[in-house]
């Protein structure tokens, strides 16, 4: 193959060392990131002849620009580098989870005196704990429903002092142990949160007897109502071990992978086996696999998901070698993480047929799901088409674009752009825009915001032409819609169009207004608004694109109200600023929460001195 000048130079210099390589196209997009020990030799062999002849490396070297490289001391380095440059650019040509970025987690508030149980999608470094990830935030919530009958933990941000008058309503139905009016003390608190861990991590038989003998304890002390409050939490904790399936008799502790791929599609079923119980499973899907070989398939899994995993497992049982399995075994066990994980494929009979076990499912999963994607996607199609015919396009609108405007009386007034592509929300592609000149002025908002979307792609287009290279545009704004629609009625379609005809678009984007109170859709030209059928798909997806940017406008104005309030409260403190009240806000949420906070909370966060803290608290009184 022809290769150029400036990369034939790149490959004649590259060092002899350990470290990782970004290959980028003509963009300068990073297309593929690979770890090597030897960079010169494995980046020199994706340009062999042999290499060649697997279509995967065919189709990435076709793209290949340019390339750099970052050299570091040993290979675990590298591949700790690599998981990192993945997680961060997302390479089109990299195996990687599917949507790895919104996976939930269960996290216990370790580090705060009383903890509480939540949900989040962002492990962080906090000194919390976490479990997961899990497959299904449904799937989460509702284990959260059940434990929390039989760990009552708290939810509410109020500031616990164990004298408040009376207790919320979770506690009158058993919901919650109100440490807030003193009914549970913090010793007696933090150990039934440490159960509760012990318990999603399917160690439930100690805590089983421990609550035995506090139940005998407590009966022997007449204290009959404590005795009958352990007793109801033994048997909700017996129901649920009841349902989990014993499947091996050795008392296997082990995370148990199975793999099942069809054409270029991979799903990767995980089965948590702790005591030789079956106390969960998830299956996780993988993207570009096509020509890619299983153990490769295996292992980019095993690094990426162990990466951000909550709890790490004493032994992972593969179904077959993974090249790379003593390098990631040595990663696992890293000292820092406190634990020693094996890497191992079956030994024994009971473990060759887990696998199988594991296998079948991942199988019919995958099934399954793309069965799920087949009917879905006739279903888009039938959208599209429908909508075509009903607007009377020329072909389908392949890419919608929903625009809707939120503020509270005029403050913190927030325009969105919601993105469908084929049918489906396109979320990489939302934007918000801070309205600058017109809040409190819905129709001016929307030419604001309108103006500023069609200059961003105006700007994209003149850089896509400049003979000088430019920085790569926001591939949001870098192309036009099919369809433009605004949520409301004939004012805000007019003010649309007269945007599209200052950039001379009314001939290539059509706009069309969506009045919620009647589904009434406002069109150029016509005065009496069109009416579909209420079980119309064209309908459907139309009330799907602008119920999504209404949504997404209402969060954005959520989100800045919270911001303009903390701004506002706290801008006169001496020695808080943008950096210190963006902190405060990520770690209490709001005004309140700040207010709610105690000046060792504040002090304790980065940056911040408790003379500071005392500032902030005697600000916000």
């Amino acid at each position: 193959m022809k290769i150029s000048p400036e990369l034939r130079l790149t490959l004649d210099t590259l060092p002899e060392k350990p470290g990782c390589y970004l290959m980028k196209d003509a963009k300068g997009e990073v297309i593929y990131v690979g770890k090597a020990v030897n960079l010169r030799r494995r980046v020199r062999s994706y340009f062999h002849a042999s290499a060649q002849q697997n279509p995967k490396t065919r189709r990435l070297v076709a793209h290949i620009a340019s390339i750099e490289w970052i050299t570091v001391g040993s290979e675990l380095e590298a591949l700790i580098l690599e998981m990192n440059l993945i997680k961060k650019h997302r390479p089109r040509y990299n195996v990687r989870l599917k949507d790895d970025k919104r996976y939930p987690y269960i996290k216990v508030h370790w580090q705060d005196p009383f903890p509480k149980v939540t949900v989040t999608r962002r492990v962080e470094q906090d000194g919390a704990c976490y479990f997961g990830p899990y497959a299904s935030v449904w799937a989460v919530h509702q284990t959260l429903d059940v434990l929390r009958k039989i760990f009552p933990f708290l939810t509410c941000n109020r500031p616990i002092t164990g004298k408040d008058p009376r207790a919320c309503l979770y506690y009158d139905i058993g919901l919650c142990s109100a440490p807030c009016i003193g009914a549970i003390s913090q010793e007696d608190y933090r150990r039934m949160i440490s159960d509760l861990c012990e318990f999603l991590k399917g160690r439930t038989e100690p805590i089983v007897r421990r609550l035995q003998k506090e139940m005998h304890e407590a009966a022997e002390k007449l204290e009959f109502e404590k005795a009958a409050r352990l007793r109801d939490q033994i048997e909700a904790i017996h129901k649920i071990v009841e349902r989990q399936r014993v499947v091996s008799q050795s008392g296997l502790d082990s995370d148990v992978l199975a793999l099942a791929r069809d054409k270029d599609q991979a799903c990767v079923e995980v089965f948590f086996i702790r005591g030789g119980k079956l106390i969960g499973r998830e299956h996780f899907v993988l993207e570009n696999t096509a020509d890619v070989p299983d153990p490769k398939v295996l292992a980019e899994f095993l690094k990426q998901f162990y990466g951000s995993a909550g709890q790490l497992p004493p032994q992972v049982l593969l179904p077959h070698e993974v090249e790379e399995a003593e390098l990631i075994r040595e990663w696992l066990n890293d000292e820092r993480r406190g634990v020693h994980v094996e890497i191992s494929i079956p030994k024994d009979e009971e473990q060759r047929a887990l696998i199988e076990l594991a296998a079948q499912n991942a199988a019919e999963t995958l099934a399954a799901l793309q069965a799920q994607q087949a009917a879905a996607a006739h279903k888009q199609t039938e959208a599209l088409t429908a909508l075509q015919e009903a607007l009377g396009l020329s072909e389908p609108p392949l890419r919608i674009e929903g625009y809707d405007i939120s503020h509270l009386h005029g403050t913190a007034a927030v325009g969105s752009m919601v993105v469908f592509e084929q049918g489906v929300p396109k979320k990489s592609h939302y934007r918000r825009f801070n309205i600058r000149t017109a809040a409190g002025d819905d129709f001016g908002s929307l030419e604001e915001v309108l103006t500023r979307r069609l200059n961003r792609w105006k700007a994209a287009r003149e850089a896509a032409q400049s003979p000088v290279p430019q920085k790569r545009p926001d591939p949001s704004f870098a192309r036009l819609p099919n369809l433009m629609l605004i949520d409301g009625g004939k004012g805000q379609l007019a003010r649309a169009l007269k945007v599209l005809r200052r950039f001379g678009l009314e001939n290539e984007v059509f706009a069309l207004g969506l009045a919620k109170a009647e589904e009434e859709i406002y069109l150029p030209g016509k005065k009496e608004p069109l009416r579909l059928p209420r079980n119309s798909p064209a309908l459907f997806l139309l009330q799907r694109v602008r119920d999504e940017a209404h949504r997404f406008a209402i969060t954005a104005n959520r989100k800045r109200r919270v911001r303009i309030g903390l701004a506002s409260a706290l801008e006169n403190v001496p020695g808080v600023g943008p950096v210190r009240r963006r902190a405060l806000l990520k770690r209490f949420g709001s005004v309140e929460g700040v207010r709610a906070a105690t000046v060792d909370e504040i002090a304790a966060l980065p940056g911040f001195s408790r003379k500071l803290a005392q500032s902030i608290k005697d600000a916000l009184e």
